[in-house]
């Protein structure tokens, strides 16, 4: 049975808004291959070898894609994939095949106790996949609020919306509240949605879970649903938790432009679980993000949902300065002055400061390679790297602009238009 012609079009759209979600080309290299378009799969798992070329779920399924297409990597990618294999001890990313009658292998599908949906595709185990989230977490330096840069304003209204409440629960029980709904970060890309995702479970003490399509979207009629299902009720017996959707719009995709899609259903699901009709979802904090809010099913964004919505912007000043030293710490620094390379960046986002950091480390490796001597990274290596890096949200705000203007009947884009006019008068 071939995947969906609609979930391949919402997943390419998905992986076109960000490039670098290498899961999700994985998954879409899936739906390719199952599609009867092994050479599109191929393409899209290139694309990802490249950039991270031991990625063990690409390179299991790039072995098998090019071997049918007689394609002579295939023989290397197969003896780097079984290397690589045998070291590992993570879960690989699923690797799909091309007869209906294998199963989907993914996460801990190993474990005879692993959750089976509804087909031939062989479900992830929910509970051991929040128990691997959190036992990784535990390898990883906490990240708070604290360590976000600028979002003074969004931190302050998180704190006063969610995190105060949570620290106050004899208050919380007087007043009647709960901490039901979700919170919808929206903005340009690269302005560190996910980043602040994180820290907001970090200040719950919270498991934080990346919910990706890959996770979530299967080709077989009804699993995904499960799936979305079974992912709800393992976060239900593991309060705190912290849901995160990336990318919601392609999760949660206006159905008034799906037309007869199968991906309806997911959106339905989605709002069935959200509003916890049979269970309770006190404890658990979804957290959303999306580059295009447009685009989000507004059932979504009903009270009980995505009920809270916190626009975010490219970083102020005083961010910026804090964003470079975040990604400057460690490497050798020349005399640098911060708060003058931050006005000299105005526009870039977090992304491009960091590419911006990466960059000058390199023009500084080059220089040091020279020389055979360690050379600091300097005020010229950062200013040459700002001059050459464009503000990759320009293309975002020209977008975004069109709806300010024509699709705001409600107000609900009020902050940007407002931040906009501010854009112009510089």
């Amino acid at each position: 049975m071939a995947a969906d012609d609609d979930v391949i079009r919402a997943i390419e759209m998905a992986v076109s808004a960000d490039p670098g979600n290498f899961s999700l080309r994985v998954h879409l290299s899936g739906l390719l291959l199952g599609a009867d378009r092994p050479r599109d799969a191929l393409e899209q798992l290139e694309v990802v070898l490249k950039g991270e070329p031991d990625h063990l779920g690409a390179l299991g399924l790039a072995s098998q894609v090019a071997a049918a297409l007689g394609d002579p990597r295939a023989a290397g990618w197969a003896r780097l994939h079984a290397s690589l294999s045998g070291s590992v001890s993570d879960a690989a990313d699923p690797v799909v095949s091309t007869e209906p009658s294998d199963a989907l292998v993914e996460g801990t599908s190993g474990d005879p106790n692993a959750v089976a949906s509804s087909g031939p595709t062989q479900g992830l185990d929910w509970d051991r996949f929040l128990e691997d989230v959190l036992r990784e977490a535990g390898h990883r330096e906490p990240v708070t609020l604290a360590d976000v840069g600028g979002l003074t304003e969004v931190k302050q209204r998180l704190e006063q919306s969610f995190l105060a409440p949570l620290r106050n629960p004899e208050l919380r029980r007087t007043y009647g509240a709960n901490l039901r709904g979700g919170l919808l970060l929206w903005g340009p890309p690269g302005c560190g949605k996910t980043f602040l995702a994180r820290a907001v479970a970090g200040e719950l003490g919270a498991r934080f879970v990346t919910v990706g399509l890959h996770q979530i979207l299967d080709m077989w009629l009804g699993s995904s649903e499960k799936q979305l299902h079974e992912l709800f009720e393992a976060a239900r017996r593991n309060t705190p938790c912290v849901l995160f959707f990336d990318e919601l719009d392609a999760i949660g995709h206006s159905r008034m432009n799906l037309g007869r899609s199968a991906v309806r259903n997911v959106v339905a699901q989605l709002l069935v679980e959200l509003d916890g009709v049979d269970s309770s979802n006190e404890g658990i904090f979804v957290i959303g993000a999306t580059n295009q809010p447009w685009d989000v099913d507004p059932a979504l964004r009903r009270p009980g949902r995505f009920d809270r919505t916190m626009l975010i912007l490219p970083p102020d000043a005083d961010a910026r300065a804090a964003i470079l030293r975040y990604h400057l710490q460690g490497r050798p620094l020349g005399v640098i002055d911060f708060d003058d390379l931050a006005r000299a960046s105005e526009g870039l986002s977090g992304a491009d400061l960091r590419l911006v950091c990466d960059d000058a480390a390199d023009r500084a490796l080059s220089e040091a390679i020279r020389t055979s001597e360690v050379q600091p990274i300097g005020v010229d290596d950062l200013r040459s790297a700002i001059r050459s890096t464009r503000p990759s949200t320009a293309a975002w705000f020209e977008s975004a602009r069109n709806h300010v203007r024509y699709a705001n009947s409600t107000g609900e884009y009020d902050e940007l238009a407002a931040y906009l006019r501010q854009r112009k008068t510089r």
